[in-house]
């Protein structure tokens, strides 16, 4: 997905990755939730609300930012976006599999690995990739433990 640098929510969602590395999270969750509050678009929205999310303590509100974050990622028309569908999913698969709901969880791996072929082939991509097949694997073992 192209970012546009000069745009402000991009700037204060770098500025909160930059805390975020300086284990300044506390600072880091105010600056994204700026973002989120500055936001006019769809686009902005949907990059604010995915950092929002990396920040929540619950695991319920964490599924909640990364549903929201995808409704507005879905919404926007620029192909150039589909490439974050794959990690949006697997955000949300994660979040039901930590509330045990795994039904809902395999639903949103399984649409995660269907965008897969947006990804390139490259670092990001193949831990994405590896992320959703751990998933399946972890529910799967989960499944099979519990019969």
């Amino acid at each position: 997905m192209q970012f546009e640098a000069d745009n402000k929510i991009v700037k204060l969602c770098a500025k909160g990755m930059s805390l975020e590395g300086e284990g300044k999270n506390e600072e880091a969750s105010k600056v994204f939730h700026q973002a989120w509050e500055e936001a006019t678009n769809d686009k902005e929205k949907f990059t604010a609300a995915h950092y929002v999310a990396r920040h929540q303590k619950h695991a319920v509100d964490k599924l909640s930012w990364d549903e929201l974050a995808l409704s507005l990622a879905l919404k926007i028309n620029d192909d150039s976006v589909k490439g974050a569908y794959p990690s949006l999913y697997l955000n949300i698969a994660k979040g039901y599999e930590d509330l045990e709901q795994f039904e809902k969880a395999i639903e949103n791996y399984k649409s995660a690995l269907d965008y897969s072929n947006f990804l390139n082939d490259d670092g990001y991509g193949k831990m994405i990739k590896n992320g959703v097949n751990n998933g399946l694997e972890r529910i799967k073992s989960r499944l099979s433990d519990e019969k």
